[in-house]
């Protein structure tokens, strides 16, 4: 799976998220865990809105950098003004009219700012970085989801199945009651037993049917395909299959590896930077300017030019710049405060999916005893009851022991697939 991984996120990158479900996933197809995978990658909203949110901060690295290149302005106007009427030596005289044309470009570029701009740079660049972290996060909870969300359809659909069997099995019974009270070897109570545990074998499967129903809405929803047209999935994905790994390595992976720490601490140093560029305020600026223009009150107009350069030093800003550092300076230590809460966050959910991980290895093969050891009493119980010796109730109990039994088993198998998912995505693998 890790080969297929690079190329779905590169498929993110190219493929427009829009588009029907139905384009996605073929009515009747057979979707595995990597196809599933693939679909939320590129279809799921919360993959989709990360990677906006990062392609909006890359934009703000080209906005920083706009400020190495110069300014250049084009500017044309036309006027004409009205001046009088006038009063002169007793007589009125008429209005005086000017008109006035002008038109030329000007040029501002920055020629030294004592690393302004390249500290607006260097922190939009790790702003980058922290939002690429950021998608990596968000595209590693939606695959644990879809993890979960996929192996509950085969849960629930072995879950069905063992309900189906179930139910095979009290039919096959209620029959065998029947056969046994028309020859008179039975007892009318034993049909009515029979009946009762087949309506409620029924209900049973009803309820499983349902679940299996309720599973594959969350898988679509997962996938971000709610409309996603009826298809089924790889079956040989929950057999039990030892993981096996130490908590040393779990947690030295993890610190290697997770999004959410790489994320805190680019914006650590994103606020690092920015309490150096808040303190280069209190330099100069040196900027030169140029312009060319033609102006005049009739055609030609009169041509004319502008060269020189502007020294712009802050005497006093009403104590501004200090404020601005100060502020800083007390949101780089919220930075770091954040990144040791996020490690200890990280070392806790390690902690928890490793402990998780152990007791559902210790509980499949318990599981999977309980089930021969369920099966032989159900074997027990139904010879006894075919050979006359027995009574309905050891049936009935033996058939829930059996189907518990089954059920316990594939719960067992559900949550060491859930536990190992929760592994990776605490350890920052996939």
């Amino acid at each position: 799976m890790r080969r297929v991984i690079p190329v779905i996120l590169f498929i993110l990158f190219i493929i427009p998220s829009g588009g029907r479900a139905e384009d996605v996933i073929q009515k009747g197809e057979v979707l595995n865990l990597e196809r599933c995978i693939a679909i939320a990658l590129m279809k799921n909203p919360a993959v989709v809105a990360a990677k906006s949110t990062m392609d909006a901060s890359e934009s703000r690295v080209g906005q920083a950098k706009a400020g190495y290149y110069p300014v250049i302005d084009f500017t044309t106007s036309a006027s004409r003004t009205s001046v009088g009427p006038r009063q002169s030596l007793g007589f009125r005289t008429g209005s005086a009219i000017f008109n006035s044309y002008s038109t030329g470009a000007t040029l501002n570029q920055n020629i030294y700012d004592f690393g302004r701009t390249s500290s607006q740079v260097k922190i939009q660049n790790f702003n980058f970085d922290s939002s690429r972290s950021d998608i990596e996060n968000v595209s590693q909870q939606v695959i644990l989801n879809v993890k979960q969300a996929y192996y509950g359809v085969i849960q629930a659909k072995y879950s069905r199945d063992v309900t189906e069997d179930t139910v095979k099995q009290t039919r096959q019974h209620l029959e065998q009651a029947k056969g046994f009270f028309d020859v008179g070897t039975r007892p009318r109570f034993d049909v009515t037993r029979a009946e009762v545990d087949l309506s409620n074998a029924k209900l049973n499967l009803i309820r499983a049917e349902n679940a299996l129903r309720l599973a594959v809405v969350n898988l679509n929803n997962a996938m971000g395909v709610p409309g996603a047209p009826e298809y089924a999935v790889f079956e040989g994905d929950l057999p039990f299959r030892k993981y096996e790994i130490t908590f040393e390595k779990a947690i030295a992976a993890a610190y290697e590896n997770r999004p959410d720490i790489k994320s805190v601490v680019a914006r650590r140093q994103a606020t690092e930077s920015s309490v150096d560029l808040a303190i280069k305020a209190y330099y100069p600026v040196l900027t030169g300017n140029a312009g060319y223009s033609y102006a005049g009150n009739e055609f030609p107009l009169a041509r004319g030019w502008n060269l020189g350069a502007t020294l712009t030093f802050p005497l006093f800003s009403g104590f501004l710049t200090k404020y601005q550092v100060e502020e800083a300076k007390a949101n780089l230590n919220v930075l770091r405060a954040n990144e040791e809460t996020v490690r200890q966050t990280v070392f806790l959910e390690v902690q928890q999916a490793y402990l998780n991980l152990k007791e559902a290895e210790e509980r499949v093969p318990t599981a999977e005893l309980g089930v021969k050891q369920a099966q032989e009493n159900f074997d027990i119980a139904n010879g006894r009851y075919a050979a006359g010796v027995g009574n309905p109730i050891e049936v009935t109990d033996a058939e829930v022991a059996l189907s518990n039994a089954k059920l316990a088993h594939i719960q067992a198998l559900y949550d060491y697939k859930v536990a190992q998912a929760s592994l990776e995505k605490a350890m920052g693998t996939r």
